[in-house]
């Protein structure tokens, strides 16, 4: 089983071919605030740290050249919303405020 090291949004992920992984931090669209991804669209990570396929091992320093992992976008858009609560007894003090993160999710389709 092939698996990678890949860096994207900030971090790391482990990934082989079938995965799906959830990613933050990803360009959006500064006019319209959502993803410029669409669902289907095909991403490409060129970031490949590590390349594992069973009998050998590359490691990049820091990144392999040549190495891409591509994927298929399943969903672009938010993840679940977040809900702070600020709260002090006896003083009348209550502040709520929420949050949904932009999140992206892809399935692997290769390494090479």
């Amino acid at each position: 089983m092939e698996v990678a090291v890949i860096k994207t949004g900030g971090k790391q992920y482990v990934v082989s071919k079938g995965d799906t992984i959830a990613i933050e931090k990803l360009p959006l669209d500064k006019t319209r605030g959502k993803p410029v991804w669409e669902v289907g669209d095909t991403v490409v990570f060129s970031e490949v740290l590590l390349v594992d396929n069973g009998s050998d091992t590359t490691i990049g320093t820091p990144v392999i050249k040549g190495a891409e992992v591509k994927g298929t976008v399943v969903l672009a858009g938010k993840a679940k919303k977040v809900e702070v609560v600020k709260y002090k007894p006896k003083s009348r003090y209550y502040k709520r405020v929420g949050h949904r993160q932009p999140v992206l999710k892809v399935k692997i389709d290769s390494i090479s």
